[in-house]
């Protein structure tokens, strides 16, 4: 990693865990989510294991919303991101950088709760397993795809309501492909076939997303 790409990773990290109210808020209506959900249904093991897959990925794609806002907020407010807009440094670089660091801060602590989420509802190992994977593939879709919306929203006042309008139906077919993999698990069928689509649109996404981001920065600045 090149110094200059080096030095926003570091930046992020930094503005990340300065602002630790803004990092535990997702953290924390995800784990409130997961919580309310079986007192809401019952707290009946079948039915637990039943609707587990689903409720953990709404949980992780409503979290994922409430700290994608802040992916390229306080660089337009504080000026940085224009400068680098100016400057002959690649934004797609830059903006791929700030992806990578904000995946970091919203998925992995999902990641390392995610075994002790599968035991309160009930999920089976095999389920688990299937799980884990789609949520290590599929997350990181959830911070590319939206930063694309993040970027045409990052001027506009309370954008947060508009953001969640763009991107909730645009992650719908990953969340129909990552609990149909779960659920395949459940009943001990291969889910080899949704691995892949879900594998392929996060390499789609790699690819793409990067130049669409910065073009979607570069529209909102004028």
């Amino acid at each position: 990693m090149s110094p200059l790409f080096d030095g926003v990773f570091k930046r992020d990290m930094a503005i990340a865990f300065r602002q630790k109210s803004e990092l535990v808020q997702p953290i924390m209506f995800l784990l409130m989510v997961v919580t309310l959900f079986p007192l809401g249904v019952g707290p009946s093991p079948d039915t637990l294991q039943r609707i587990g897959p689903g409720v953990i990925w709404i949980a992780a794609i409503l979290s994922s919303l409430m700290g994608m806002e802040r992916l390229f907020r306080d660089d337009f407010q504080d000026g940085s991101l224009e400068q680098v807009m100016l400057s002959p440094v690649p934004l797609w670089q830059v903006v791929a950088v700030k992806v990578l660091g904000h995946w970091l801060v919203s998925f992995i602590p999902l990641l390392l709760l995610s075994p002790l989420l599968a035991v309160f509802l009930n999920l089976t190992f095999g389920m688990y397993q299937a799980l884990i994977v789609t949520l290590i593939l599929g997350t990181p879709l959830l911070s590319f795809v939206g930063a694309i919306a993040v970027g045409l929203t990052v001027g506009l006042q309370r954008g947060g309501l508009l953001l969640a309008l763009l991107l909730i139906p645009v992650f719908i077919p990953l969340l129909i492909f990552a609990t149909s993999a779960v659920d395949s698990a459940a009943l001990q069928l291969p889910y080899q076939p949704q691995i892949a689509i879900i594998g392929a649109m996060l390499l789609l996404s790699v690819a793409a997303s990067p130049f669409a981001i910065a073009y979607a920065l570069r529209v909102s600045q004028n």
